[in-house]
């Protein structure tokens, strides 16, 4: 790997653009190495962990929303939707659009947790659609794939987004653009015009995940997926675009990340700020390996904590008699998802399922009494507004512990931990403590992910909606993936039996 220093620079250094971050992603996504079989492994899981949410998220509102819109927009040789045959094609930026959404929605693809947040399983909606209505095959689709995680894996590792409060779609938007590039087989300069379009029309502000949280937390990330497309559609055409979007003067760094934050203490606002890797000429990207997805559809900071609930709840008889549940944790977890956050929504039995699964208190009553976790039946409204769950939801707490916090930011896998040590407190003064750093599917984790797993969630999503027949053709299919060709892979996208899906008939402007 190769360690890039970026920094805010004025426009009259007249930075060069082999010095930009912008080219040298575009470089790293134009080096034609190839994908290693480890890798090329970890991408068929992906895809199947993708489909395994998607198709279970089929006929929720924000999908149906979604997939309205894009049907909106048929086009012959376009792109497929999740649920629907290959003949009912659409415009790839609106596929990745539906698509995009349909992954993100239950919030139980995969994750990396670095300086940000991320979930790099998002890059695989656009770089399909456009695979798809390019024409491209399986061996190009793996490459595309790479690159979109090498990117968005390493911009994590870097650049924190949300101490800015601006939201993680802004290092997809760079990510996926750089992944349709590698696609395509685009030279640097169109693919770094394209990065350039990419983040600079994908900075949001973290609004998306804060109090009552939308059904815009699932339209985020495949909004970003969209507009990379249509940069990459319009550098190919010969636009360009602001430049340069990380270092200059008036732009992303000097003013949105921590360039404000010198000028603020009253130093130089042009001191280096973040130090990128990225894969050196000919060296192969398996940052995708450094992933993980969930066993449990929440946030990922809930993982372990969810597995931790399960062990610990079996040591209860009555959970009336629990005084109080402290979760010593990490900062992020602390204020992201816990009490540190200041959002009363997170303790409200009326919230939204986007809300609750943003509520480790929540979560871990519910996880502590159930003994399980159920995509759809643990967030029901009759689930959390049951008067035993509120009372033992509201003796939860988080308090951050600076060895949480330093484990989570730390960048020796045998360390680094998402968990929380808890402590509940009986009203006899009996204690139970118990700690678990990592969810038991992580690599490191007690029952690790392999494929048999991803196989497994697959079906286990799915089984009561697709037909044994289709599920069967899509996993046979997918796992050829490096050898597909350009007509197989418009098959890559599960259908559902005729019927099946509910279409959103309300009246919009497409």
């Amino acid at each position: 790997m190769q360690i890039h220093d970026v920094r805010a620079h004025r426009s009259k250094d007249n930075l060069k653009r082999e010095d930009q971050l912008a080219w040298k992603i575009a470089e790293v996504a134009a080096d034609p190495v190839e994908v290693d079989a480890e890798a090329t492994d970890m991408i068929i899981n992906r895809i199947i962990d993708n489909a395994s949410v998607g198709i279970a998220s089929l006929n929720r509102g924000p999908i149906k929303s979604a997939r309205a819109m894009a049907n909106a927009h048929m086009r012959a040789g376009g792109a497929t939707l999740f649920g629907l045959p290959a003949e009912h094609a659409v415009c790839a930026e609106w596929a990745a659009w539906a698509n995009g959404t349909a992954v993100r929605e239950l919030d139980f693809h995969d994750t990396f947790l670095a300086a940000d947040y991320s979930h790099p399983g998002d890059n695989i909606p656009p770089v399909l659609a456009a695979a798809q209505q390019c024409g491209r095959n399986g061996r190009d689709l793996v490459r595309g794939i790479a690159t979109g995680y090498e990117i968005q894996v390493n911009l994590v590792k870097a650049i924190c987004l949300h101490e800015h409060k601006i939201d993680h779609i802004a290092h997809i938007g760079p990510s996926a653009s750089a992944g349709v590039g590698t696609l395509l087989g685009l030279d640097t300069e169109i693919i770094y015009q394209a990065v350039q379009q990419g983040l600079h029309t994908t900075v949001t502000t973290r609004q998306s995940r804060k109090g009552e949280i939308s059904t815009w937390k699932a339209f985020a990330p495949a909004y970003a997926g969209k507009l990379a497309i249509e940069a990459v559609d319009r550098c190919m055409r010969g636009e360009g675009a602001p430049s340069p979007i990380y270092e200059g003067e008036d732009s992303v760094i000097a003013w949105i990340l921590n360039g404000r934050t010198e000028r603020d203490k009253g130093g130089s606002p042009y001191e280096p700020s973040y130090h990128v890797p990225l894969p050196a000429p000919g060296e192969a990207k398996r940052a995708i390996l450094e992933t993980y997805t969930k066993e449990h559809s929440a946030e990922y900071q809930s993982q372990a904590l969810i597995d931790l609930a399960f062990r610990m709840g079996k040591q209860i008889d009555d959970f009336d008699k629990v005084k109080s549940i402290i979760l010593h944790t990490s900062h992020h977890t602390h204020y992201v998802i816990g009490t540190g956050s200041g959002d009363p929504q997170k303790m409200d039995p009326n919230a939204s399922r986007e809300t609750l699964d943003h509520s480790i208190m929540y979560i871990f009553a519910v996880a502590l009494q159930d003994g399980e976790w159920h995509h759809v039946k643990s967030y029901a409204p009759e689930r959390a507004k049951r008067e035993d769950t509120v009372r033992l939801w509201h003796k939860i707490s988080t308090i951050e512990d600076p060895e949480w916090t330093r484990r989570y930011h730390s960048h020796d896998p045998n360390e680094k931990a998402f968990g929380a040590r808890v402590v509940i407190t009986m009203e006899d003064g009996a204690v139970i403590e118990d700690e678990l750093g990592i969810a038991n599917a992580h690599p490191f984790g007690a029952r690790p992910f392999g494929r048999a797993e991803y196989v497994g969630k697959f079906k286990t999503l799915t089984e009561e909606i697709l037909e044994p027949s289709e599920s069967e053709r899509f996993l046979d299919l997918v796992q050829r993936l490096p050898d597909l060709s350009a007509d197989e892979v418009l098959l890559l996208n599960p259908v559902a039996p005729a019927g099946y899906l509910v279409e959103n008939t309300a009246k919009g402007i497409f």
